[in-house]
């Protein structure tokens, strides 16, 4: 990501149809300006999918929230970090931070349905899942220099596998040839001046460490089971939806043509009537002047006698 253009912050707040002429219009002009290696950069950047495009709008547009999102991801660390080194497994806070962070992201995800809808796009089940996944992903790594950018996300970021995870919760990073990245956190130096633990101290942090991490992996489990029947009554709802419109055009239909017909029995009947009053004022007419041939000849006859 080409961190040292600042106009770049601006293609990221941009409606998501209004990017890739935007992008282009500054590469041509930073290409004009004699910055052929800034356009160059600027040039190949992506346009983000949908999803991606309203993690970005939550980051300019909610700060806060978001900020409190990244913030819970941190206590969270803290907590796990701590659990590990509890004895048993269980340490302070643990389940206030995930709940805290679930909130969080709950908030978060529910401010990009109304961003999507204002927007005029449709905050599918699918959508809605990978906005979510994103945004958990951001919360794990957190403020970390060489960690995904928020508010540039050219792509959906995904959560970190199981190696980092388990970096992560241990609150040490890994790097080296073919390793997994990780996101680095300072041991504490107690831990780092330890050179042979006792044997039956190193025995109960290790079952503490896996009882953490087993933990963590139910509750991982737990939120993603939930995760899909959200998405699976989300699109029942939808589908539901989608028949009573249909079933709704259908009537729309049956009624438009029913009312075409009746429309067309009224004009007939109207023709109809106009048909019948012309031939009973001719007929009245008649009767008129039947009338007055008759007063005319009794009148004649009169005369006569």
């Amino acid at each position: 990501m080409p961190a040292d253009i600042p106009e770049i912050d601006a293609l990221f707040r941009l409606p998501l149809d209004e990017f890739t002429a935007a992008r282009n219009a500054l590469a041509n002009k930073l290409k004009a300006a004699g910055q052929a290696d800034a356009a160059a950069r600027v040039k190949a950047l992506p346009k983000p999918p949908l999803s991606t495009w309203a993690v970005n709008q939550l980051y300019w547009r909610h700060r806060k929230a978001f900020e409190a999102l990244l913030a819970a991801g941190e206590r969270l660390r803290r907590a796990q970090a701590s659990s590990l080194r509890a004895a048993g497994g269980q340490g302070e806070g643990l389940r206030d931070a995930m709940e805290t962070r679930r909130e969080a992201l709950a908030e978060l995800t529910t401010r990009a349905s109304a961003l999507l809808a204002s927007a005029g796009h449709t905050a599918t089940p699918e959508i809605t899942r990978r906005i979510t996944t994103t945004l958990d992903a951001l919360a794990t790594y957190g403020h970390q220099d060489d960690g995904p950018r928020p508010g540039r996300l050219t792509e959906d970021v995904e959560a970190p596998g199981i190696e980092a995870l388990a970096a992560l919760v241990k609150g040490r990073g890994t790097r080296g040839a073919g390793a997994t990245r990780v996101i680095p956190f300072a041991q504490r130096e107690a831990e780092r001046a330890v050179k042979a633990p006792d044997p039956a101290a190193e025995k109960r942090r290790r079952q503490s460490e896996r009882k953490a991490l087993a933990a963590a992996v139910r509750d991982a489990e737990r939120a993603l089971t939930e995760a899909r029947k959200t998405a699976a009554r989300a699109e029942a709802a939808l589908k539901q939806a989608a028949a009573r419109a249909k079933a709704a055009d259908g009537k729309k239909e049956a009624l438009a043509a029913q009312l075409e017909k009746l429309t067309a029995d009224a004009d007939r009947t109207r023709q109809e009537a106009r048909r019948v009053a012309a031939e009973a004022e001719e007929a009245a007419q008649a009767v008129a002047d039947a009338e007055r041939a008759l007063e005319e000849a009794r009148r004649a006859r009169d005369a006569n006698d």
